[in-house]
């Protein structure tokens, strides 16, 4: 259109110019202007219509709300108050009599009365008073911590037993553990167990070991009796678990039908023990349990509780049992040998009401070593067990198998093929890493292997000297002390001094018993540099290394009862002086302890340096 008129404005122009042209007026179209509009009103409506489109998608909502100004309506007085006292002054409260009220408070009198109350109750009246007329305060029975007073009783049993021990003594009764004097010259003081009860006459003891963390705690296993004095022990082998400082009787007897040849206590509290039978079979008893669920009876006006084991793999498959008679138990725990607070209580509560986590190893002289774990059920069963049939019903301590180590083929030797099979006598662990272990020979070799089967160095511990004959490693013993050494003793009578890491013994005394075999060997509990031993002679020897490192120190000879067993039994940690006791078991069937001098008990001042520095000299 403006074209148009353009070009009209134009022609009106050049015909005032020319008057001879003649006006001429046209139409024009502007397709390029026209065509821009169309996609420009295309394009906005395609806009319109996506964002018709999308808005039905989006929805707002809100999502925080904050008030930038609240400020409620002020009343008249509020105002009042605020503008009160920007003009020097101050307000004051009278008050008139018109509006003084009186007011009546009524209260109820209080009513009392004088009650009485008894703890622990004894009987079903435990509370009461003057005014009382509710028959129910009587038989109100008060809330008792059940395991709190338990372990109170448990420890007060103890502290009374042992005052009561000391009256008797003093009274001088018919058995006195001083009636008879056998004080060897080495000891200060002697003692002697009760072995002269109805059901320990005529059984001579097999075996004695000592508890490594209740000092005090001793087991001594007695074997068949000619003729007993109730059905109930007729063919039965007894162990007697004794406290030392209560000799007059056992605190526990234990009955077992198989001949008991090895026996250990567990390794946090003595309120296991374990035996291994000549019939390959281990056996477990639980010292916590009611003795109402054992067997009673009464002899010489006295009845006496006979405890049957707990558990018995004799119930478990043949295929992980034993085949052969046991030579060894052993508990396999790493804090055995830690320092630990020994208290009256044999056992505290926290551990009877805490899970078991600590293995058993058993060793047969076939050379199987089995290692089987001590489960503790949370639940006895009165009625017993289906699956479990080696568990005593009311039970709650059995054994699972954990592994078995063929012991046989890491023994064999080059040299030692004539001398037959080879026959595993004894074990022990390394204090300080229980996966390790030692094992004793028949044939003078002892053996070093884990129980992960991983490649030790070295594999066996050989003597200085081979002999033509085939000598057995009777017993071993690792120092308590955190040394890597142990000590064995031999059947020709030598005796030997090994460290972990060296192939042949830093020492070896051949002749210290007179060629006479070496029945028992162990380190001292209270000084690092003394061990004590007792050959088949009855003889007891001891060994003082700082002293001499040639022989023993001291030697006594015990007779006319020879003896059959002895263990060592000490308590550096006692607050009122240390003390090393000998248990010793004669031929006749008595026990006797003998506490040795100051000397072999108390430690001298860095005796465990002292000793670590003579071993290093001997290597």
């Amino acid at each position: 259109m403006s074209i148009l008129m353009t070009f009209c404005l134009n022609s009106l122009t050049d015909a005032n110019n020319s008057s001879s042209r003649a006006p001429v007026c046209g139409i024009f179209m502007d397709f390029a202007t026209a065509s821009h509009r169309q996609r420009s009103r295309t394009q906005a409506f395609k806009q319109k219509t996506r964002s018709t489109k999308l808005l039905r998608l989006i929805d707002l909502d809100f999502s925080y709300t904050l008030s930038l100004l609240d400020l409620p309506p002020v009343n008249e007085y509020d105002m009042y108050i605020r503008n009160f006292g920007k003009k020097n002054t101050k307000q004051a409260y009278v008050q008139y009599n018109e509006d003084h009220v009186e007011r009546d408070v009524q209260t109820e009198e209080i009513e009392t009365r004088e009650a009485w109350t008894q703890h622990p109750g004894e009987g079903t009246a435990v509370s009461g008073g003057s005014g009382s007329t509710d028959s129910s305060d009587a038989a109100a029975v008060p809330k008792v911590d059940t395991p709190r007073l338990s372990s109170f009783l448990r420890a007060a049993c103890q502290v009374i037993a042992v005052l009561l021990e000391e009256d008797r003594v003093a009274a001088e009764p018919s058995w006195s553990p001083r009636m008879q004097d056998n004080t060897l010259p080495f000891s200060d003081r002697s003692s002697q167990l009760n072995t002269s009860l109805p059901f320990l006459q005529n059984r001579k003891v097999s075996c004695l070991h000592a508890s490594q963390v209740q000092r005090q705690t001793v087991v001594s296993v007695h074997g068949v009796a000619e003729k007993a004095f109730a059905p109930v022990l007729d063919d039965k082998y007894v162990l007697c678990v004794w406290d030392i400082w209560q000799p007059s009787g056992p605190q526990k007897v234990l009955i077992c039908e198989s001949k008991v040849t090895c026996c250990c206590f567990s390794p946090f509290k003595a309120f296991l023990l374990f035996a291994g039978t000549m019939h390959g079979s281990v056996v477990v008893w639980d010292l916590r349990e009611d003795s109402r669920i054992h067997q009673y009876v009464k002899l010489s006006d006295c009845f006496w509780t006979f405890r049957t084991s707990t558990f018995s793999t004799d119930g478990v498959l043949t295929s992980v049992n034993h085949r052969s008679p046991l030579q060894a138990i052993e508990p396999i725990s790493a804090s055995v040998y830690k320092k630990q607070s020994f208290v009256l209580s044999p056992f505290s509560t926290q551990e009877e009401m805490s899970g078991l986590s600590f293995h058993i190893a058993s060793l047969d002289q076939s050379g199987v070593l089995n290692m089987w774990v001590v489960v503790e059920l949370p639940k006895a069963d009165v009625a017993g067990s289906i699956s479990d049939l080696g568990l005593i019903p009311g039970g709650r301590i059995k054994l699972v198998h954990s592994a078995v180590i063929q012991l046989s083929d890491s023994l064999s030797h080059k040299g030692y093929e004539f001398w037959g099979t080879t026959q595993t006598l004894n074990i022990k662990f390394l204090p300080s890493d229980p996966n390790h272990f030692i094992v004793g020979t028949d044939i003078g070799l002892i053996s070093h292997g884990t129980r992960q089967d991983l490649r030790v160095s070295p594999k066996l511990f050989k003597p200085q000297q081979h002999g033509m004959r085939p000598v057995k490693v009777n017993v071993i013993d690792f120092s308590p002390f955190g040394e890597p050494t142990f000590l064995a003793g031999c059947s020709d009578g030598s005796i030997r001094l090994y460290q972990l890491t060296s192939e042949y013994p830093l020492m070896q005394w051949n002749n210290s018993t007179g060629g006479r075999a070496v029945t028992s060997l162990q380190w001292s509990l209270t000084r690092p540099a003394v061990f004590l031993v007792q050959d088949d002679a009855s003889c007891v020897y001891v060994w003082d290394l700082l002293k001499s490192d040639l022989g023993p120190v001291a030697k006594q000879p015990v007779s006319p009862d020879r003896l059959v067993a002895m263990t060592v039994m000490g308590e550096p940690e006692k607050t009122s002086g240390s003390f090393l006791a000998l248990v010793l078991a004669r031929a006749s069937g008595g026990v006797d302890i003998q506490f040795l001098k100051q000397e072999w008990a108390t430690p001298v001042g860095n005796e465990q340096r002292k000793l670590h520095l003579l071993l290093q000299e001997a290597m």
